[in-house]
């Protein structure tokens, strides 16, 4: 039997400073009240000048290592998701690799928005399927600040930086059969482009470079195609709602987030929640909720947990992963 894929550690870096709603609304025509009832943000963090891409993975990196109890020499490869790399290249993947001191193997950013992470985590368990690598270190990297609108008050007060992570290993004889990352499913609909982007890129200097959402559109079909992408999980596994323990959603918004765990029929305790605390950090979003639901003890072993989300492209997916 192939090996499968075993996420044996969790980390998390957030930022050093943490901006309030209030703080925002001394600069930007927005109040706490506001942000609140239609998002259920109450702060962000936000990064300073050290705080890259890569110096927040290579955070998250190594605690998801220490948390494994695995070393840099376990690692074949780092898959990081970002939409804000630090450069064109190198890779922000690769500054993690010298950070970390990983003398061999390979590393690639992935870039597929909020659901960056989803993908990054397809490709590195089809990986470790095909025998191709045994550890792989899969990242989400956002520092989301450096590029928004702050005169555009819709958009600006929804994202936050930081950075999550989780190492993967190949299963051996002494892992519980059970155990691992049971499927993954993602998607795109490259129609649905111009309703979240980012206006700009290395190669138009005349673009400023700032994100752009239309928020409605992406609402309207975000709880649709998140609940087509978790159901498509556990059918593929032949598993229904009741024997998900754990939702770790992509926390964009609280309305989505509430709609998603009613479908599943999951109540409120039983999803992970951290966009009142961190807002959206995009592809970090996911990484950085699991590992604060495993380090707090909530999520446990064994527990089966089902991971999505969405974000511009359109690109969305699942996976479903028994701890």
């Amino acid at each position: 039997m192939p090996p499968r894929s075993i996420l044996a550690g969790c980390g998390g870096y957030l930022p050093e400073r943490i901006v309030t709603n209030d703080e925002l609304s001394r600069t930007i025509d927005t109040s706490d009240e506001w942000i609140r009832e239609r998002t259920g943000i109450r702060q962000r963090h936000f990064a300073a000048a050290h705080e890259t891409t890569a110096f927040m993975g290579t955070a998250a990196a190594a605690a998801a290592l220490a948390d494994a109890g695995a070393h840099a020499a376990d690692v074949d490869a780092i898959i990081l998701a970002t939409s804000t790399p630090d450069q064109a290249f190198p890779a922000s993947a690769l500054r993690v690799q010298a950070a970390l001191g990983v003398t061999r193997g390979f590393g690639f950013d992935l870039s597929a928005a909020c659901a960056g992470f989803i993908y990054a985590l397809s490709v590195a368990d089809g990986m470790i399927r095909a025998g191709q690598v045994r550890g792989v270190l899969v990242i989400g990297s956002e520092v989301y600040s450096r590029i928004l609108n702050w005169q555009d008050r819709g958009t600006c007060v929804l994202f936050g930086d930081g950075a999550g992570a989780v190492f993967l290993r190949a299963s051996t004889g002494v892992d519980d059969d059970r155990r691992g990352v049971l499927s993954t499913h993602i998607h795109a609909q490259g129609t649905l482009g111009d309703i979240l982007y980012v206006d700009g890129a290395v190669g138009q200097p005349d673009k400023p470079g700032h994100l752009v959402m239309h928020g409605r559109e992406v609402f309207r079909h975000a709880v649709t195609r998140l609940a087509e992408a978790v159901d498509e999980a556990l059918a593929a596994n032949g598993l229904g709602h009741a024997d998900i323990d754990w939702l770790v959603p992509h926390q964009a918004n609280s309305r989505i987030i509430n709609a998603m765990g009613k479908k599943l029929g999951l109540p409120p305790e039983r999803v992970v929640v951290t966009v009142d605390r961190h807002a959206n950090t995009s592809a970090a979003s996911v990484p950085l909720a699991l590992a604060e639901a495993r380090a707090d003890g909530r999520i446990k072993s064994g527990d089966l947990v089902v991971l999505e989300a969405l974000g511009g492209g359109l690109t969305w997916g699942s996976a479903l992963v028994r701890l």
